[in-house]
C-alpha cells in the first residue's frame, strides 16, 4: 500500500484515547488500497488522517465512502 501526503495542519479535536480535546495534526493522503500491482492506479482513495499531538493516536477516515 502506498501513500502520498499533502500539507499538514493542526487543529483542536476530540481524542477518544485521551478523552479530551487536544491538538491534532491533520492531513489528507492518497492511499492505494490494492496490494496488487495490476490496476493499482484505480484503487487510490483520499483519506483524512488525524494524529493526536499529546498521545500519538492516529485515525484515518476515507473521504469518499460510498
Amino acid at each position: 500500500m502506498s501513500t502520498t501526503q499533502s500539507n499538514t495542519q493542526e487543529t483542536v479535536e476530540q481524542c477518544e484515547h485521551c478523552d479530551a480535546k487536544t491538538t491534532h495534526r491533520v492531513f489528507v493522503t492518497i492511499i492505494t488500497e490494492s496490494d496488487s500491482e495490476t490496476n493499482a492506479e484505480f484503487s487510490r482513495e483520499p483519506y483524512r488522517v488525524t494524529e493526536c499531538v499529546q498521545c500519538g493516536t492516529e485515525s484515518r477516515q476515507r473521504m469518499n465512502d460510498v
